[in-house]
């Protein structure tokens, strides 16, 4: 073996030695020269090294931490084992990372640049890989304007200089497979950028487990190893017509929904366990989550988002998470994430100026900045950042089973002057200021998630006129499966704010909404924005004393659950909390133990009961068929009236915004015979006062009203909502009989009496108007009572 002693470091040496070669496999590893083989290691804390098969000893390169060793190639195995020693003696023994080919196929750097690789994930970011059946973690980053990246964790000392990564082509994507590493250890990217020479250290975009905050380091996350047990409810979901079902779900933010006693947050296993319970107690179809997606502020509730891979550490493990989608499934519960494409944090270890210069965000902050919200805007038009969203979409539904996503802030996302002034923003190539790449990027994100996951569901809240967001993509829509109706929830809102005395002068605001409300496919929120920065509490917002404030939000729930479209309440509204909601705090779960909110926790239960078993309110939500007033015009007494249908089946709803009892209030009705109140929002059952109907039959009479054949005079409660429900048609007389014979005598004089006996019982006269209790929904084998 030759000794190098030459005190000339070769340049690409030195790049090496400087840590700024931008494939250190072309300088590294095992090397065929001359007939021979030389073999490179750079080990900036070895004493000594030698190969362990034959224990070859390496030279050191005089003045560098680079060792070399020449000799014949047999001498030397493709893939070979370096042992060095230590400073302090302690001795390594690990295969060489730079004596493997590239790991990376070249058709996923292709789809990748194309960007149509929808699962970028399974090869970028950090995963457990075997190369030539040598076990390790193959790491992979994309970073186009680096000169060097480096792999850097506690097993090299956070040092750049030991595992550098060596670039494919012109994919800015950079490679290094590093033997003897597992999960659960700790790493970051050292990026180096190309012009300025800063050195940036960053967590994995790709990441899938991160340290808990404040700590930012990637954690290398072992394959998906749950034994999924919901095979059953992901069958159902791809079947289900979910336009026609119910649908209603609790918006739930799981570090203050609660605690354990000393007030640490809970697991996620644990909180499946309590939280399905309870929702299941309630009657709610799904659970929508504020992001989960890692974060570094805990105040930003999840909206600015760091791992766009990664459930958050602060409740547990990837496999804990599984653990909690897959319990809500076995227990009909769907998940639902609030998901953020729209905007990222400018956290040093985050996405920010990834690689040293914009790489995820647009250069310019016209359009690359939110200036209100202090975060980054992504970059839709570039193909790679594209494909990063695109596959954290598909990896949250594919891998860890969820129903859907909840897009957050679409309308920042439609428009380049959201929340600008003249000046601020810059125009599109047409001069206008839609922003055409994210309208681009929403489309093939609702296109590639409806054709993979069919039954997943995509919903946008946005909060502008932005029309056919949820028609398909190949009508000219953006291809979304619902959106949030914030027109509807603002305008009901201001409504219900007012004194019950002038709400005759803004009744508009109540029938405004069915202009509009089968144009989209909607879903009717209460959500989280409505109960923070200064809003206040449902029950607070609500005029009047104590009982006129439960009565009023009593009344607007019913309202809510009977109006078209999906419903969806965060937690807490559900039993009136009467402080805003407070993200360091848990709820106020002590109130349930009071009347008022023990009687709205019942009343919300009910009314999903009441929603799921009533086709009339659910299956007709996006269609004109399943809605019609009966009287829209009573401003003066700020009552309306409409029916709620299915083929010919009906509901009838009357809502009455008033604190003003109405005894013989008549309403019109489609036809005859006894119907019946079925839920009352006033019953003493929900600490109302009980006025109603209850236990009383309410006999349509042949009195033409509000363009109606029939009507019915009823007792209205004061600031409470009624739903109605008329007896079934009778069943048709079938006679059985042979074609060729007639009719017989006797069976003419059966049909005959029984025809007299239907128009006999629709003849009877209506009954009394009276105050008498109303009756709570029952379950289905337990009769109504009057109480």
């Amino acid at each position: 073996m030759k000794n190098v002693t030459s005190p000339k470091i070769q340049p690409e040496l030195q790049r090496i030695i400087d840590a700024r070669h931008h494939d250190p496999f072309a300088v590294l590893g095992r090397h065929s020269q001359d007939k021979k083989v030389v073999v490179r290691a750079h080990l900036p804390y070895a004493e000594e090294v030698h190969i362990a098969e034959g224990n070859l000893p390496l030279q050191r390169i005089p003045h560098t931490d680079l060792f070399e060793w020449q000799g014949k190639p047999e001498q030397v195995p493709e893939r070979y084992r370096l042992i060095w020693r230590d400073a302090d003696h302690h001795e390594h023994i690990a295969h060489d990372p730079y004596c493997f080919p590239p790991q990376v196929p070249d058709f996923d750097l292709y789809l990748f640049g194309e960007g149509k690789h929808w699962h970028a994930y399974r090869f970028l970011g950090a995963h457990p890989h075997q190369a030539d059946g040598v076990a390790g973690v193959l790491f992979a980053v994309w970073a186009p304007s680096a000169e060097r990246v480096s792999v850097v964790g506690g097993f090299n000392r956070w040092d750049g200089r030991v595992h550098p990564m060596r670039v494919r082509g012109g994919s800015g994507v950079w490679e290094l497979f590093i033997p003897n590493l597992s999960p659960g250890d700790l790493y970051k990217f050292e990026v180096r950028n190309r012009h300025s020479g800063a050195i940036l250290l960053k967590s994995d975009p790709y990441g899938q487990q991160f340290e808990l905050r404040p700590s930012t380091a990637t954690i290398v996350t072992k394959p998906d190893t749950h034994a999924w047990q919901d095979a059953e409810w992901l069958e159902k979901r791809r079947n289900a017509d979910w336009l026609h079902q119910p649908m209603s779900v609790y918006e739930v933010h799981l570090g203050s929904w609660r605690r354990g006693w000393e007030g640490e947050f809970l697991n996620y296993r644990e909180m499946a366990h309590q939280l399905v319970e309870y929702v299941k107690e309630l009657g709610f179809s799904h659970i929508e989550l504020l992001p989960i997606t890692e974060h570094p502020f805990d105040a930003s509730w999840g909206y600015q988002t760091s791992g766009y891979y990664a459930p958050t550490s602060r409740f547990g493990t990837p496999e804990d998470f599984r653990y909690f989608v897959d319990y809500c499934h076995q227990h009909d519960i769907g998940v639902i994430l609030d998901w953020v494409p729209a905007h990222f944090p400018k956290d040093a270890s985050g996405l920010a100026r990834f690689d040293g210069e914009a790489l995820y965000e647009h250069t310019d902050p016209r359009k690359g900045e939110h200036l209100d919200w202090g975060t980054l805007i992504f970059n839709f038009g570039r193909y790679e950042v594209k494909n990063f969203l695109l596959s954290s979409a598909l990896f949250w539904i594919e891998e860890y089973h969820l129903d859907g996503l909840r897009v957050d802030a679409v309308a920042s996302m439609l428009y380049l002057d959201y929340s600008r002034k003249e000046g601020e923003w810059i125009p599109n190539k047409y001069g206008g200021r839609e922003n055409l790449e994210a309208i681009d990027f929403m489309r093939e994100l609702n296109t590639v998630v409806h054709s993979e996951h069919p039954g997943a569901l995509v919903i946008a809240e946005e909060s502008t006129s932005w029309p056919q967001v949820t028609r398909p993509t190949y009508l000219g829509g953006l291809g979304f499966s619902m959106k949030w109706n914030m027109g509807w929830m603002n305008d009901t809102l201001h409504y219900i704010a007012e004194n019950p005395i002038h709400r005759r002068y803004h009744h508009d605001k109540l029938t405004f909404s069915m202009l509009y409300c089968f144009t989209e496919n909607f879903m009717l929120p209460f959500s989280h924005d409505e109960v923070v920065h200064g809003k206040g509490s449902m029950i607070n917002k609500m005029p009047g004393d104590e009982w006129q404030r439960f009565a009023n939000l009593r009344l607007l729930y019913l309202y809510m659950f009977t109006h078209p479209g999906k419903k969806l309440l965060f937690m807490g509204t559900e039993f009136g909390q009467g402080t805003e909601w407070n993200s360091a705090t848990v709820l106020d779960w002590y109130v349930i133990e009071y009347d008022f909110h023990k009687g709205m926790k019942q009343l919300v239960a009910d009314l999903n009961r009441l929603y799921r078993d009533s086709p009339e309110l659910h299956y007709y939500e996006f269609e004109w068929q399943g809605f019609s007033w009966i009287d829209c015009h009573d401003a003066d007494q700020s009552i309306l009236s409409y029916l709620r249908k299915k083929d010919d089946d009906f509901l009838v709803v009357l809502v009455n915004f008033t604190p003003v009892p109405r005894q013989g209030y008549r309403i019109g009705v489609p036809r005859s015979g006894r119907y019946t109140e079925i839920f009352n929002s006033d019953s003493h059952f929900y600490a109302g006062s009980g006025v109603g109907n209850g236990g009383i039959d309410l006999i349509a009479e042949d009195h033409p009203w509000m363009n109606h054949p029939y009507s019915i005079t009823l007792t209205v409660p004061p600031l409470a909502g009624l739903v109605i429900k008329p007896d079934p048609l009778p069943e048709p007389v079938l006679i059985a009989a042979e074609e060729e014979e007639p009719l017989t005598a006797e069976l003419a004089e059966a049909a005959t009496s029984e025809e007299e006996v239907v128009e006999e019982q629709a003849a009877v006269a209506p009954a009394t108007k009276t105050t008498a209790a109303p009756v709570r929904v029952a379950d289905a084998e337990e009769l109504a009572q009057p109480e």
